[in-house]
């Protein structure tokens, strides 16, 4: 996988707060100097990675895997970042997920040979390019979602106009329940689309497919039953024959980053089928992990014994402003942090006097401006201007999306690599 051109990469004034003093030299070079994330010149604020923790959970999610019989497909949506999808593709993953063709497009620039696009794909350019791309590469593979007859036909009119000749391998996407997102609605809407495919020479009807998240008011017993729903259709597909003749094995795939529990038990009950299944999960949020909303949500919480997910991003700022004994403000806000489900949680203060560390007691965020952070402050904080305040986050893909070069720390504040993301 080509990702070694990213370490010849020049850091410059595009790459937050990397140390001044390392303009021009590749990022192969600051990487090797190894340079302490707290001492080494960093500018604040700064988004760190956790290494050990980023390589427990790239562990932890291929054993799980492999413990239950699934292929996965990581949504590469998380991190957009290609050194993290090579690391998932050495941990066991089948390919990655994407979102949007600018995804895939990354994806194949960086040698990704297996897409799964968990999105409807209807533009007429992207067709064309997707087509260049699997006629020059026979050792490609995409698949998408198709849930409607009208987009059945636009990608038809659009591979045939690009004069593609390895046709477009699709999955009918089975929506979670109305009111939800995309996806056909009933067993006859999945049907109608499935006959569209079947009537083209441009598309391949290879599994169903769908977003267990979706499922209104979701419980695990509504998850199952619409999980069940999904491996429903696909045993009727197979039994009245709607899958492509030609095809080796039958799709069948979901799972993000809350009930993939509840996929790995339904996918555990599929029926013998007319082909071997590819069981395929896409749950992407797990590489970083968060301190708010997966934290929550995860379904290692539900089933510890499988084990424990470790969050693996910290957001260090520096106190700029002291106020009052009750306020304090910091130099990160919402261009640094994500901010749609949580705010950041405050965690640990490093001394800005010995830089010594300790647990940010009597410390609360409490609103993000653009560029500052609002603490309120307990008499027990003894928080002061100059002192960096490491802080959670809350949710892995609008924290990676405000960082182009994310340095990569050990826990002794290594600096060990740079991860390069492109959103």
């Amino acid at each position: 996988m080509p990702i070694e051109p990213l370490a010849d990469e020049r850091v410059d004034h595009r790459f937050k707060a990397l140390p001044p003093d390392a303009e021009g030299l590749t990022v192969g070079e600051l990487a090797a100097q190894r340079r302490n994330l707290f001492t080494g010149g960093f500018t604040t604020p700064v988004l760190a990675l956790s290494a050990e923790s980023v390589e427990h959970n790239l562990r932890l999610l291929e054993t799980y895997a492999e413990r239950h019989g699934l292929a996965f497909a990581p949504h590469g949506k998380t991190s957009m970042a290609p050194q993290l999808f090579a690391r998932q593709l050495e941990h066991g993953a089948w390919g990655i997920t994407a979102a949007v063709p600018h995804q895939a497009r990354v994806y194949r620039a960086h040698g990704i040979a297996r897409i799964f696009l968990a999105n409807e794909l209807v533009d007429a350019a992207a067709l064309r390019w997707l087509a260049a791309e699997l006629d020059a590469d026979p050792g490609f593979r995409f698949i998408c979602y198709v849930d409607s007859v009208r987009g059945v036909e636009l990608m038809d009119a659009a591979l045939t106009d690009a004069g593609a000749r390895r046709p477009v391998d699709v999955v009918v996407e089975l929506g979670a329940g109305e009111g939800a997102r995309t996806g056909a609605r009933t067993a006859a809407d999945c049907t109608a689309v499935a006959d569209a495919v079947a009537a083209t020479r441009t598309l391949r009807l290879v599994g169903v497919a769908g977003y267990e998240g979706e499922v209104p008011q979701a419980t695990t017993e509504r998850v199952r039953e619409w999980l069940d729903r999904l491996v429903s259709l696909a045993a009727e597909f197979d039994k009245a024959g709607r899958f492509s003749p030609d095809i080796e094995e039958i799709v069948i795939s979901a799972g993000g980053s809350a009930w993939f529990d509840a996929v790995a038990d339904v996918f555990a009950e599929i029926p013998e089928l007319s082909l071997p299944v590819l069981k395929l999960l896409r749950s992407g949020a797990y590489v970083s992990h968060d301190d708010g909303h997966y934290r929550h949500l995860t379904p290692f919480n539900r089933v510890p014994e499988e084990g424990t997910l470790q969050p693996a991003f910290r957001l260090w700022a520096q106190v700029v402003s002291r106020p009052s004994d009750e306020q304090a403000f910091t130099n990160a806000g919402k261009r640094d942090a994500a901010y749609d489900l949580n705010l950041p949680e405050a965690q640990v203060v490093r001394s800005a006097r010995d830089g010594s560390q300790r647990p940010a007691h009597g410390i609360t965020v409490t609103g993000l401006s653009d560029q500052h952070g609002w603490l309120r402050t307990e008499p027990e904080a003894g928080i002061e201007v100059g002192d960096w305040l490491g802080m959670g986050l809350s949710h892995p893909c609008t924290s990676f999306d405000k960082w182009q070069l994310i340095p990569l720390v050990e826990a002794d504040g290594t600096v060990v690599d740079y991860i390069r993301t492109f959103f």
